[in-house]
């Protein structure tokens, strides 16, 4: 599809800024790599891991760390449609469980030395006497519209809540120095919407790609089938260009998490995915800017069967599988020490040189008698 020119000069500059990770770091990560006191390849997806960080970061001495978890919060019409098992006031109730750190993410995050950082995107009913500075606020509008009704929100608001995820990328990474950035979000219905754009952008049936997500019975995984199946049948038609899909049935914060993730690859910082909803949001970054790509990496693969469709589409391989499918950031969450291990093997790890152990032998020795 052709894009249509009312896209704003800020994505499009953005987008342009991006650079793919260089090769030529990677190479000399591995040939640092080669020399370290281990048997080659032993310390296996570790060296890849500590390879691209070389890529992105433009040395041999990469880091992984300050690391934050952007929780981006927001509210889907799609829930009047009864595809949650949880009503609508959840999405509130939990930023305010977030600001008080009484939530997974806020344990798996002081575990692993992360810091959180909760955006309201436009949760419906947000909470009340708050610290302003513990939440960012980029309301976009109070959630989206039911999308079996009519589009989620207009493309100018798509546009806002990609540009409000770049600017945020830009404060956090370029301005913060934040060096890794995990992907997390919070909102009722959520679930359904990733499913649909997933759906959409991958040719996917719905059988493919919608699970139980907050845990619905059978009645309710029915209604979520059917409610991507009739927003794509509603929405197809009218489609220009991607930009048209993710008005019509996308979720702010979901938008803001591919804002995000463009910032980010933009200013060298390494994009962690972490479940169905954030991989459905870094689809949609390679979307818009394939060059990202190469800062991304998935933290795992949950149980929610369009997670693993968004991977295969991505060409990503997942660190762990544990059977996640709460969201939030907690996948990525616990991938952060296998991150901060790459960067510092490749940085610290002693070289057969200095440390006067005899490296591999180039040739095999010959058998006896």
């Amino acid at each position: 599809m052709d894009e249509v020119g009312d896209v704003p000069a800020s994505i499009l500059r953005a987008i342009a800024e991006v650079e793919a990770p260089d090769a030529a770091w990677s190479a000399r990560a591995a040939e640092r790599q080669a020399r370290l006191t281990m048997p080659p390849g032993s310390l296996g997806r570790l060296l890849e891991i500590g390879r691209q960080l070389a890529s992105i970061q433009r040395t041999d001495q990469p880091v992984a760390d300050p690391a934050l978890i952007a929780v981006f919060a927001a509210d889907h019409g799609i829930a009047m449609a009864g595809v949650s098992a949880y009503p609508q006031e959840v999405t509130g109730q939990m930023v305010r469980n977030f600001l008080s750190g009484g939530a997974a993410i806020n344990v798996l995050a002081a575990r692993v030395g992360a810091q959180v950082r909760v955006v309201d995107f436009g949760v419906a009913f947000p909470p009340e006497d708050v610290d302003d500075l513990a939440l960012h606020i980029e309301r976009i509008g109070p959630g989206t519209a039911n999308f079996l009704e009519r589009p989620a929100m207009s493309r100018s608001q798509a546009f806002r809540a990609v540009e409000a995820g770049l600017r945020l990328a830009d404060r956090w990474t370029r301005d913060g120095g934040f060096r890794v950035i995990a992907l997390g979000e919070m909102g009722i219905g959520n679930s359904t919407t990733a499913s649909t754009l997933i759906a959409a952008l991958t040719d996917s049936s719905p059988e493919a790609v919608v699970g139980r997500g907050t845990g619905v019975d059978d009645a309710g995984l029915a209604r979520k089938r059917a409610a991507v199946s009739r927003a794509i049948a509603l929405h197809a038609p009218e489609i220009r260009d991607l930009w048209d899909w993710l008005a019509r049935v996308g979720g702010f914060e979901i938008l803001g998490l591919a804002g995000l993730a463009i910032g980010a690859a933009k200013n060298r910082s390494l994009v962690v995915l972490d479940g169905l909803i954030s991989t459905a949001a870094g689809l949609i970054a390679a979307r818009l800017c394939p060059a990202a790509m190469g800062s991304v990496i998935a933290a795992h693969v949950g149980t929610e069967p369009g997670h693993r469709v968004a991977l295969d589409a991505l060409g990503l391989e997942p660190i762990l599988d544990l059977g996640l499918r709460l969201g939030e950031g907690s996948g990525a969450a616990l991938a952060i020490p296998i991150l901060a291990a790459s960067a510092d093997l490749l940085r610290n790890m002693a070289t057969f040189d200095s440390a006067g152990v005899s490296g591999p032998s180039l040739t095999s020795p010959s058998p006896p008698g």
